[in-house]
């Protein structure tokens, strides 16, 4: 991608725009899990997260416009890469492995953001409030996971699962990483 010639509001729009698409993705992941799994903990927690995910993306696209902007449609970015990748997942543990890989990428991408200097107040904000739920997500759903395929008699199968996803999420990221590098330069 040419970044040149682009303003830092503009780079800050790109930014924002591949972050709200991976909180939509992420949200239709989770919206599809909520078939697979029928236990009332499970469902209230589904619930609340796909609530935050949608949340994620509607600051994402707020901030977008705060900025005087309009969110761009990002038809290439990383879940999008990732699931190219992936293929469809065969198992609900495996739905749910990917989930945690997707969860530790967007963690690890707004720690990485947070950490860097002349951070506006209104995007840190933004920041502080998508990564305070990333910590719960990835526990909840980590734990159902173990959960599912300890009940199945096959334990080592979460674990399979989280390598493999998250050698291809390395892989995706990787593609992407020197792009997010650039737009980041401001």
């Amino acid at each position: 991608m040419d970044f040149r010639g682009k303003s830092a509001t503009e780079k800050q729009i790109i930014i924002f725009s591949f972050y709200r698409d991976a909180e939509l993705r992420g949200a239709n992941l989770l919206f599809k899990l909520l078939n697979h799994l029928k236990d009332a903990d499970a469902q209230l927690k589904m619930a609340k997260h796909l609530s935050d995910e949608t949340r994620h993306a509607w600051l994402w696209t707020k901030r977008i416009a705060d900025l005087g902007g309009a969110p761009i449609l990002i038809e290439d970015g990383y879940q999008r890469r990732l699931g190219l990748r992936v293929g469809v997942p065969k198992t609900v543990v495996d739905l749910l492995a990917l989930t945690v890989v997707v969860e530790e990428r967007a963690q690890s991408r707004y720690n990485a953001h947070s950490a860097l200097p002349n951070i506006d107040p209104e995007t840190r904000e933004v920041l502080k409030s998508v990564t305070e739920d990333e910590s719960w997500h990835l526990s909840w759903i980590e734990k159902k996971m173990r959960e599912l395929a300890e009940q199945q008699g096959c334990a080592e199968h979460a674990d399979r699962a989280l390598e493999r996803f998250r050698q291809i999420d390395r892989e995706v990221y990787a593609t992407l990483a020197a792009d997010e590098a650039e737009l980041m330069r401001g």
